[in-house]
């Protein structure tokens, strides 16, 4: 990328040097530069200020800006680190890097119990499981009875509080999800691998099934 590419880079809101974002990114240079690009057509998708919101956000992961999804919801939280309500570049690129496939698994596995402690006190309560896995269910369409769902509830608590404490802590999450490594399959968007190959739409699918939850 020569000149103009960097000129693009000053105008992006949040700007940083994509050589600074590289070393600290599982990204290379030019795919930090391929990910401005989807920046730039997310970002002006509906306010046109150079900035993500919330809105735009879920438009681009479930092509649709008004229905309420709790996944969307904590997935653009966690993404916001400056807690101020919208996703400058660099806070996009640091973020989206927990979905590289060559991301190590010990940070997706923090990204994911960050994702299920709804309420951040360091541990998951079975009513948060259940929370996550119904907004699961439902943006994948999948219609379960209420037994069903809090037999999968009552079966991975029971799976993963190891010390019978009523909660989940960090190790007991991290042994849960390297025993089911399905847990962790929206942590990974391969199409992040060849970013510079093929531009991808920025859709992330929650589709799974309940026996991988």
């Amino acid at each position: 990328m020569g000149c103009a590419s960097s000129k693009q880079f000053k105008r992006a809101a949040g700007y940083e040097d994509p050589n600074i974002l590289a070393k600290e990114t599982t990204f290379s240079v030019s795919e930090v530069e391929a990910l401005y690009e989807l920046y730039k057509k997310i970002s002006h998708s509906i306010f046109k200020d150079g900035l993500i919101h919330k809105e735009e956000f879920q438009l681009a992961l479930f092509r649709n800006s008004n229905k309420k999804n709790l996944f969307a919801d904590r997935i653009f939280d966690l993404f916001d680190l400056k807690r101020n309500g919208v996703i400058d570049f660099g806070e996009f690129v640091r973020s989206l890097n927990i979905f590289h496939p060559d991301t190590p698994m010990a940070e997706k596995i923090t990204f994911a119990f960050r994702l299920y402690d709804l309420r951040g006190t360091g541990f998951i309560e079975r009513e948060e499981l259940k929370e996550m896995v119904l907004a699961i269910l439902n943006e994948s369409d999948l219609l379960l009875s209420d037994d069903a769902v809090e037999q999968i509830v009552d079966q991975t608590f029971k799976q993963a509080d190891m010390n019978g404490d009523g909660k989940i802590d960090p190790d007991e999450w991290k042994a849960l999800a390297t025993k089911n490594p399905a847990l962790l399959k929206n942590m990974t968007l391969p199409y992040l691998k060849d970013i510079t190959m093929a531009f991808p739409s920025f859709v992330l699918t929650s589709e799974v099934g309940d026996e991988e939850l």
